[in-house]
């Protein structure tokens, strides 16, 4: 048998500025933005490359939807970002005008940043050591 997680929801304010976010700044691909009534899309994105694992942005809905965006994970590390080269994926998004909360480092894991997507979201980008 063979299972993996094909979509992760990602709240966001506004389906295009999230869009713009993760294709201009982090260099995703738009795998799919299909409208599905007047206010709600289907919008997955993707960073360039990944064959299984994709955001589905989903535009906040209520009161308790928006109180999350950005804290959907109380402030820990929500994403994961493996990398085969950080250094350049670092000095492309910092040009790119990401803001990092923590700078590059050397753990017995690998080498590892901390960064904020639009809304604040923490995520790690992360080139492991093997």
């Amino acid at each position: 048998m063979k299972q993996f997680i094909a979509n992760i929801t990602l709240l966001v304010k506004d389906y295009d500025e999230a869009i713009a976010f993760y294709t201009r700044k982090l260099s995703f691909d738009l795998v799919e933005d299909t409208r599905l009534t007047e206010t709600k899309r289907w919008v997955l994105v993707a960073p360039k490359g990944s064959k299984e694992t994709r955001l589905l942005l989903a535009k906040a809905d209520g009161e308790d939807q928006q109180a999350a965006i950005g804290r959907q994970t109380g402030g820990r590390v929500a994403f994961f970002l493996f990398t085969d080269d950080l250094q350049r994926d670092y000095l492309q998004m910092q040009n790119n005008g990401v803001r990092f909360i923590r700078l590059p480092e050397t753990q017995p894991y690998g080498t590892v940043a901390v960064f904020e997507d639009l809304y604040g979201n923490q995520w790690d980008l992360l080139q492991p050591a093997n």
